[in-house]
């Protein structure tokens, strides 16, 4: 289960849920009044490589507005 800390709280204790989340790669989400607005993660240095493998595949569109059709999708073929 995800860990929430409401504003208030994380606002007295910010150094410390800071080094929990380096000590333990455990994330946690910042609330206000009952809900999500923020999302405390561990930095990682190869999140940048994950978008590399998307690098190229996009292809060139003509009209990038127009409509997509279901035809057009080769997954549902």
């Amino acid at each position: 289960m995800e860990r929430m800390v409401s504003k208030s709280k994380f606002k007295a204790r910010a150094l410390e849920y800071f080094r929990q989340v380096e000590e333990t790669g455990e994330e946690f989400t910042i609330t206000d009044h009952g809900q999500p607005v923020l999302k405390v993660i561990p930095y990682s240095p190869n999140s940048e490589g994950a978008l590399k493998v998307l690098r190229i595949s996009v292809l060139k569109y003509e009209d990038p507005m127009e409509p997509v059709v279901l035809e057009d999708w080769k997954a549902l073929k």
